[in-house]
């Protein structure tokens, strides 16, 4: 049988080949950081700044979780900002109402700048290394999210996609599907606001001391203590005891000094091998953004003000020098953002 199909009724428009129910575009450049309860209870990435390729378990009462690598090693706290990045755009997407998707799609350079990383080749080589990582870990747990009590072994996200690359190889636009475990852990809202300078914390370690901080005081909350050996296997550290002490100790020490731990302060009791986190007063946690968020129209108006500049680069520089100022609220941002390019075009024009 032939196309009784009238020409006439049909649409003008091609199919829409990528339909917005299939993936959740992130777009929320200050969205607050967040990240999911479960992996700030348990130990499930690596600290170690070498490629980690041995399987480990931990349990706490009926709870396990085994670990095992994949060919380059077990994720690391570092590859866990890739989650964060994806929590906290779905999480502002919930909060505002919006619809989301288990897929999500991104631009690798926001994700750079959000999570405070290199925008130059070596941070594009090295997220793309995070994803192969948290892909090929394996995890085996029963730790519930959402509820679901399940036996679960999986990954921490099922796939990743590289949508488009500039010519240099460097990645512009990436999809990632998140497990189902994690993506529970979203819909149930159980995840918690973390600090953002969470992301200049430059030691594994650190990173994974403020997340069990911030999972077991709470906020404001109050000073919680762990034997050495328990925050030991809570850490998942690998370290003898004397180096693991001394590593608490150089952390509490250089915190005495610089007070640079965001949000607790540390402590070590050497007579009871004891570290104990105390909130700081009148510190308060919840951000209400990651980043002054800077519209497009803006970027637009970025390269008429700056010609011959990546204006991309210059949000960069922009967000980078708000930040070392203090972080001060903006009216505008977009206004702050464009009289900035229009000083630094002044300074130094490029044409």
């Amino acid at each position: 049988m032939g196309d009784n199909t009238n020409p006439d009724d049909r649409s003008p428009l091609l199919p829409d080949r990528y339909p917005q129910q299939d993936f959740f575009v992130c777009d929320v450049f200050d969205a607050a950081p967040k990240g999911d309860m479960a992996s700030m209870e348990h130990p499930l990435f690596s600290i170690s700044t070498k490629p980690d390729l041995t399987a480990r378990e931990y349990r706490n009462g009926s709870t396990f979780v085994r670990v095992s690598p994949g060919e380059l090693g077990l994720a690391t706290v570092h590859d866990r900002d890739v989650l964060i990045y994806c929590i906290s755009q779905l999480m502002a997407a919930l909060n505002s109402g919006q619809p989301v998707n288990q897929v999500v799609r991104f631009k690798a350079y926001d994700l750079l700048v959000a999570t405070n990383r290199g925008t130059d080749g070596r941070g594009y080589e090295q997220l793309r290394s995070a994803f192969k990582r948290l892909q090929g870990t394996q995890i085996e747990t029963n730790i519930l999210t959402g509820g679901t009590e399940a036996l679960d072994i999986f990954s921490l996200i099922d796939r990743v996609r590289i949508m488009r690359e500039t010519r240099e190889g460097r990645m512009q636009e990436v999809e990632v599907r998140l497990s189902d475990w994690v993506f529970n852990a979203i819909r149930s809202n159980e995840v918690l606001t973390l600090n953002r300078q969470y992301f200049r914390l430059r030691k594994p370690l650190e990173r994974r001391l403020y997340e069990i901080a911030r999972k077991h005081c709470g906020w404001p909350g109050k000073a919680v203590k762990f034997g050495l050996d328990t925050l030991q296997r809570k850490c998942g550290s690998k370290s003898t005891d004397f180096e693991f002490r001394r590593l608490i100790k150089t952390i509490v020490d250089q915190d005495d000094a610089h007070g640079h731990f965001p949000d607790y302060a540390l402590s070590f009791d050497n007579t009871r091998d004891q570290v104990t986190f105390t909130p700081r007063a009148g510190k308060a946690l919840p951000q209400e953004t990651l980043f002054p968020m800077i519209s497009n129209q803006a970027l637009e108006k970025a390269r008429t003000v700056a010609p011959g500049y990546d204006v991309y680069a210059l949000k960069g520089d922009y967000l980078a020098f708000w930040d070392d100022k203090g972080q001060q609220p903006l009216k505008n941002a977009d206004a702050a953002f464009l009289g900035w390019c229009k000083k630094r075009h002044e300074r130094n024009p490029l044409r």
